[in-house]
């Protein structure tokens, strides 16, 4: 059931484009529900927050409860099992260790002519974390928790807000709150989708307002990210998720099938993609999958992904899968090669690389330590993972002493006047003695 295209060909091409018109786009209509919701929770914060979640997850919510209380938290760690924490602590300390390494500090230098530069590293006030409930709040992203806010928390945040859409009955998951109170979060309110992001980027009654907001999320949540930028910090706009296999003669068809539909269950609009020189194996591949996906509990979204989004390209060397590689340039991308450490440097776009057979990309969303908010439909060409940066601000200092001053003076003067800035270059001329 997926294709096997040789590239290059026309159908490549038909496919290549299928693929890439799965980016975020501006649909009207949806945006203009957005905006609307948007409106809404500005004008009326709390009332219209606690409106539209009765409307489509807790339709008895009562008033005053969409921040979970500490008693709530308290609760939830008492219920989750001792092993599951074991292993959150665990994945906790790969993902701190992994971006300590990212941290960046405040740094100034000083000339002999008295020039004073530099710059000061500060972190965000506030920053909002939204988390996906999953299946009504059963299967909640936990993994989504740690990667947004551990970052957050090396970089300085003092309030760090989590925000995620409640169950039917109103109960936040408790393995999720669990989780948010292990890695620090200061206060957790029931409030998904658009409104979700609205209340924490404008503010209401109870959801006080942040500066920056990360976290994956569908497309209402995409689109309130994209319609508040600006007035807002975000991470990044993502689009569905995807996976781009690499493989030769040495690779499993078996463990390459099983990577793909570890993508394809995400989403309808999931991406699985293999480019191979094998002919051989890229039919092997599609049996696997057939075979692998019969026993998926997610087989009807994985089957719509596969079908729509999911192929298999025959290329005649490894030079040639690369290129196409980057040119798709995927969220995930996996090296299944005999040598994958001697083409790693053919790698030019791809949010997260894998290498081996012993790295599927799950190794990555859960557990080993690199960000797995990663950038998606072909925005890996210009931006990476989140990280400790997109809690950070970075402020220029400049001071110049009157010796730095007269040296660069004329060629101020010049360039403002290039320009046509003529106040710019009188503000310089003054300081000269010279004019009125």
């Amino acid at each position: 059931m997926i294709d096997i295209i040789r590239y290059p060909s026309e159908r490549a091409e038909q496919k290549i484009a299928e693929i890439a018109q799965r980016r975020p786009g501006a649909d009207p209509e949806l945006e203009a529900k957005v905006l609307e919701i948007i409106r809404a929770v500005k004008a009326e914060g709390d009332a219209a927050v606690l409106r539209y979640v009765r409307r489509f997850d807790a339709p008895e919510l009562e008033e005053g409860r969409l921040r979970v209380s500490e008693e709530e938290t308290a609760a939830a760690c008492r219920e989750v099992d001792s092993d599951f924490l074991s292993i959150i602590r665990a994945a906790i300390r790969n993902i701190e260790e992994f971006h300590k390494r990212q941290l960046r500090y405040s740094h100034f230098s000083t000339d002999p002519d008295g020039t004073f530069l530099g710059q000061i590293v500060r972190p965000v006030r506030a920053a909002g974390v939204y988390t996906p409930g999953g299946r009504g709040g059963e299967t909640p992203l936990i993994s989504s928790v740690l990667m947004n806010v551990i970052p957050a928390r090396l970089a300085g945040v003092q309030d760090i807000a989590l925000i995620t859409p409640p169950r039917k009955d109103g109960s936040i998951n408790p393995f999720l709150l669990a989780a948010a109170r292990e890695v620090g979060v200061g206060r957790i309110y029931r409030a998904g989708s658009a409104w979700g992001i609205a209340a924490l980027a404008c503010g209401t009654e109870s959801i006080r307002s942040v500066d920056v907001i990360a976290g994956p999320g569908n497309i209402f949540v995409a689109l309130a990210k994209k319609l508040l930028a600006g007035e807002v910090g975000i991470d990044m706009i993502a689009g569905p998720s995807e996976i781009l296999v690499l493989a030769d003669s040495s690779a499993r068809a078996d463990y390459i099938a099983a990577d793909l539909l570890s993508q394809a269950e995400h989403d309808a609009m999931a991406s699985s993609v293999c480019i191979t020189t094998e002919e051989n194996l890229a039919g092997d591949i599609a049996s696997e999958v057939s075979r692998q996906l019969a026993a998926l509990p997610r087989a009807e979204t994985a089957s719509a992904s596969i079908e729509s989004y999911g192929a298999v390209f025959v290329v005649r060397e490894l030079d040639a899968a690369f290129e196409l590689a980057n040119r798709i340039a995927p969220e995930h991308l996996e090296l299944h090669l005999e040598e994958p450490f001697s083409w790693l440097g053919k790698v030019e776009n791809a949010g997260a690389v894998f290498i081996g057979e012993h790295t599927p990309e799950p190794v990555g969303d859960y557990f080993a330590g690199p960000n797995h908010v990663l950038p998606t439909a072909g925005t890996a060409r210009f931006a990476s993972a989140l990280g400790v940066d997109d809690f950070l601000k970075k402020t220029s200092v400049i001071a110049y002493s009157r010796t730095a001053f007269q040296r660069d003076a004329r060629s101020i003067i010049r360039l403002a006047e290039l320009e046509g800035l003529t106040a710019h270059a009188q503000s310089v001329r003054i300081r000269l003695g010279e004019g009125d």
